[in-house]
């Protein structure tokens, strides 16, 4: 860059020109000189060296290097690229204004600072590509950690540009942060709060991303989409979205359909109460309850809805001033919603009417007249 000053100085001067004209000239050319300079060197970073750097991570066999080198990645980074250059070429460029080089290198300081943690923050997003849906523990905590990263990044971000401002060694301004710890805890209380609620629901594996759950406080009852350091994103079945906090999950109750996703079947629990003047015993000297629940109890294990292999079970529960309780156990196939709800009623539905034909009456209440 020296050799350039010195040749565009005798080529102005060449031309005749003298006093301040040729000082002026030369640094309009040395800007013009550099900002070419520095769009050249981010040219060839995003044409040349990006490209590059993607295929030998696509050649790779892991999927890692794909998504934290990415394209987005790499793109933050080369933004840096010509504020470098101009930093470095500033010297050279401002020799004879002191001021104007100082102020323009803070600036440049301030916007490299600003590009690196932007990118920063771009290679820490990219993790969140790395999931196959269901998150598990480990990702999750690395999520939350993450999360806690950025926050780091931002504060170091704001100390470095007031430390570039005001001319300050950042190191003297951390120091004399210990005094506003204090202040900073209540900021960043809700921050901190989740984060201890999210290291515990990953460490005890009690939610993931993807898990059918159920917050009856929230009025929340649908799939996680979301986990992050201050909020748990679900979207009910009805589509609307509940947004709790993890804090709520930890200090509260939730239930979780994970098992029962994870296992065949969804159990079902049903209880029929039958009037006791109903009850007689045949000739055969077997009760007609007897023979009712008998034959519900073969017809649930042939029945193509049901888990036979799981031993659906009638028995007789605990009477009460309803009558003679029946409880239906069984395992539906069928573990969405709808199919769920569907299966249950057309089961219930042959109990109620198959009754009439052992000559059971169920119990119902009729109002006073």
């Amino acid at each position: 860059m020296e050799k350039i000053q010195i040749y565009v100085e005798q080529l102005i001067m060449g031309w005749g020109l003298e006093g301040d004209t040729v000082d002026f000239i030369t640094h309009a050319v040395l800007v013009v000189v550099a900002i070419l300079l520095a769009a050249l060197a981010g040219l060839l970073c995003r044409k040349l060296l990006v490209p590059i750097l993607v295929k030998l991570t696509k050649k790779t066999e892991v999927k890692w290097d794909d998504v934290l080198f990415s394209r987005q990645v790499l793109l933050s980074a080369c933004s840096i690229v010509p504020a470098i250059v101009i930093w470095q070429l500033l010297p050279w460029i401002f020799y004879d204004y002191p001021t104007v080089r100082e102020v323009l290198a803070r600036l440049t300081a301030i916007y490299i600072t600003v590009m690196s943690v932007r990118t920063l923050v771009v290679f820490i997003d990219s993790f969140k590509q790395l999931e196959n849906g269901r998150r598990s523990a480990r990702q999750q905590y690395l999520y939350s950690f993450c999360g806690v990263m950025k926050i780091i990044l931002f504060f170091i971000a704001f100390i470095v540009v007031v430390a570039i401002i005001l001319d300050k060694n950042p190191s003297t301004l951390f120091a004399g942060l210990g005094a506003a710890s204090a202040i900073l805890m209540l900021a960043f209380q809700d921050t901190i709060k989740g984060l201890v609620a999210g290291i515990r629901l990953t460490t005890n594996d009690m939610v993931h991303i993807g898990d059918w759950i159920t917050v009856p406080s929230a009025g929340a009852n649908g799939r996680v989409e979301e986990i992050s350091l201050t909020t748990v994103k679900v979207r009910n079945f009805d589509n609307t979205i509940i947004t709790i906090t993890p804090q709520t999950l930890v200090d509260g109750s939730f239930q979780n359909w994970l098992g029962m996703e994870q296992n065949e079947g969804r159990k079902q629990v049903r209880k029929v109460y039958f009037d006791f003047r109903s009850l007689t015993v045949d000739d055969d000297g077997v009760a007609n309850i007897t023979k009712f629940r008998h034959h519900i109890e073969q017809w649930l294990r042939d029945n193509p809805k049901v888990i036979g292999e799981k031993n659906p079970l009638v028995r007789q529960a605990e009477a009460a001033q309803a009558g003679c309780c029946m409880e239906f156990i069984f395992w539906l196939r069928a573990q969405a919603a709808l199919d769920y709800e569907h299966d249950t009623s057309d089961i219930m539905e042959y109990i109620y009417a198959v009754s009439a034909d052992y000559g059971l009456r169920i119990y119902q209440q009729f109002p006073e007249q």
